[in-house]
């Protein structure tokens, strides 16, 4: 066995067992690929993956314990690189980001200029995406970290931290019938004052729309969803030209950027909500990274970070 097999066997899985693309990915030819998936096998003694005639099909139930051992064998090995890198380049290096396009408009931009003050030469991407597929990119090590809603936290093998609290908020025309509400009318709004006109909101995958469904059935109504969509800035643009009312993330509405809107908050109606930001357990964490987290996440020092991302055992 040796490290370029497990490698082989663990950007197969990744590619979804399609051997032309992992022959791509590792700059070599999918005979190679196959070679040494089969020698694996013949020294394990043990046929980890299903085939189809010649194709690979998925991985076999022993398959799937082997590869839960070859990917924890290769985060040991690239964290070994990361410890090299830490002492050879401390502020050097990259920082993907996994965030929505709300984290990526509305909350990163501060922080993200006051990291690049402290870290001018780390570079910074930013790989925008739903929640899930945020989860997803860190487990598989697409990103470093993630930023989104509190979805971050429910999936195994992440560990998250508190970054800001925010509820949803209303936000129609000026010469929209809600905005005659008077003030005490507005913080008590309904969700009957607010299903009597089409409804613009996110996509089931963002920013509590869940929540926003669980909520109109609990109370037997149901809403008339004329748009959905992945950002803020698309809802807030197709409420502009009178296609319906929205419901978008407090956090994505400004009254002194958004002049074009009024903003009627509704929180009382669909809660509070917690962004987060999260990162792969037992990933070996480069200084810059303990810094960022920090900015997103004041309040916890480098020791408890630590604690988290590496329980003790």
């Amino acid at each position: 066995m040796n490290l370029q097999q497990f490698r082989y066997i663990r950007e197969t899985i990744r590619h979804q067992f399609n051997l032309t693309e992992t022959a791509l990915a590792l700059y070599t030819s999918q005979p190679g690929v196959s070679k040494a998936i089969i020698e694996f096998e013949d020294e394990l003694g043990l046929q980890i993956f299903e085939r189809h005639g010649k194709r690979i099909k998925g991985l076999t139930k022993p398959g799937q314990r082997v590869a839960e051992v070859v990917y924890r064998i290769m985060r040991e090995v690239d964290n070994l690189k990361r410890v090299s890198d830490e002492y050879a380049r401390q502020d050097e290096g990259e920082l993907i980001i996994g965030c929505t396009h709300t984290q990526a408009r509305y909350f990163l931009p501060e922080i993200i200029l006051n990291f690049k003050k402290l870290f001018p030469k780390v570079r910074v991407s930013l790989a925008e995406g739903s929640p899930q597929h945020l989860a997803n990119m860190l487990l598989s090590e697409e990103a470093d970290v993630a930023v989104a809603t509190e979805t971050l936290a429910q999936v195994s093998g992440l560990v998250t931290f508190p970054c800001y609290e925010w509820s949803h908020t209303v936000v129609v025309k000026p010469d929209h019938p809600l905005t005659e509400l008077t003030s005490s009318q507005a913080k008590n709004i309904t969700l009957e004052q607010i299903a009597q006109y089409p409804l613009i909101t996110y996509d089931s995958a963002y920013s509590g729309r869940r929540t926003i469904d669980a909520c109109f059935a609990k109370a037997n109504i149901k809403p008339d969803i004329v748009l959905e969509a992945i950002d803020a800035d698309v809802i807030k643009t197709y409420v502009d030209v009178n296609l319906g009312v929205g419901i978008i993330s407090g956090v994505a509405f400004n009254p002194r950027r958004d002049t074009n809107l009024v903003g009627i908050p509704v929180g009382h109606l669909f809660g509070t909500h917690i962004s987060r930001l999260a990162l792969r357990k037992g990933v070996f964490a480069r200084d810059y990274i303990y810094a960022f987290i920090k900015m997103c996440s004041p309040g916890y020092t480098h020791k408890q970070i630590e604690e988290l991302l590496n329980p003790p055992k």
